[in-house]
């Protein structure tokens, strides 16, 4: 069951839609507006945000890079390597056997700065995701990028591929299914290398995945499980196609949340917090460093931060 979250710290931002959040060493959060293609910067400490770069297209995830730089997940124009001093911009990987990436969403760099990260759908851009999570279309797939090569699918037939994280060890790595409300195990090394497994089943979907300073995984919920669209999913394929091109109103209705999850490194539960919707809701991003906890949001003109007890 959940437990109440502590209060919700509303900072400021420039512009709506901070998809993800990452902090770097010296403490400066970092997260891409999804709606405005600008990635945005919280000095340490401060109360301010700033417009560090202009990346174009919509960003969603965002994680360390090296260097001082940040790597994005940009949904419309792939993974790219920003650099919020400066503000330069490289792209790194816009295709995937010669097609655009389709919904580049989440990432784990590992530390030979091998780029895991995931590729929510081959059928729908982002602007329909509800579409793809209505009909259903498991086109998703995680992916294992060495800087030189082509990419290489690890998992494929994913509804709506998410959150990814790396292991502390770097021996597996997760990926959130937002569209079966899950998060996959595949294993990297060991025993078990190139299995998946079952990591956790959760009670909403889940949208991006991170690592805290705590050691443990942390998962943004971001919409509590809707029986009706898990009945959708059982109907034929055209069905569920014209359900879901019928007006949003009309259409299976989340109430709105305020909710994260942490797990161990062997998917048992460690927090389930609750928190004020009317304060803060949909987290599409969570990022523990040093006991606070940063929350991201695809509705909110803020972050959320929260300082856990």
């Amino acid at each position: 069951m959940p437990t109440p979250m502590p209060p919700i710290e509303r900072i400021p931002l420039p512009l709506p839609a901070p998809e993800d959040v990452v902090v770097a060493e010296g403490g400066q959060v970092y997260t891409a507006l999804r709606d405005d293609g600008v990635l945005v910067e919280l000095p340490s400490g401060g109360s301010s945000a700033r417009v560090c770069a202009e990346i174009g297209g919509r960003g969603l995830g965002v994680e360390l890079y090296g260097d001082g730089r940040l790597l994005v997940c940009n949904a419309t124009m792939g993974l790219q390597a920003v650099d919020p001093v400066t503000g330069r911009v490289e792209s790194l990987l816009s295709q995937i056997d010669g097609r655009p990436i389709g919904v580049c969403n989440n990432a784990s760099v590992g530390r030979d700065g091998t780029v895991y990260f995931s590729e929510s759908s081959r059928v729908h851009p982002l602007d329909h995701y509800r579409r793809d999570l209505i009909e259903n279309t498991r086109s998703g797939q995680l992916l294992r990028w060495r800087p030189g090569t082509a990419p290489e699918p690890l998992l494929s037939g994913i509804a709506f591929a998410n959150g990814v994280v790396l292991s502390p060890e770097e021996d597996f790595v997760l990926l959130a299914e937002t569209g079966l409300c899950q998060i996959h195990r595949y294993w990297l090394s060991g025993p078990r290398a190139g299995q998946a497994d079952l990591f956790a089943a959760l009670p909403g979907f889940p949208d991006n995945l991170s690592l805290g300073t705590d050691g443990l995984f942390w998962a943004a919920i971001a919409a509590p499980r809707v029986a009706t669209a898990e009945a959708i999913h059982k109907l034929p394929r055209p069905l569920r196609a014209l359900i879901a091109r019928l007006p949003e109103s009309l259409g299976p209705q989340a109430e709105k949340t305020c909710e994260v999850m942490a797990f161990d490194g062997e998917g048992q539960v460690v927090h389930h917090l609750r928190g004020d919707a009317s304060r803060f809701h949909q987290v599409s991003g969570v990022r523990e460093h040093n006991g606070v906890l940063w929350l991201g949001s695809i509705e909110e003109e803020a972050l959320g931060r929260v300082v856990l007890r």
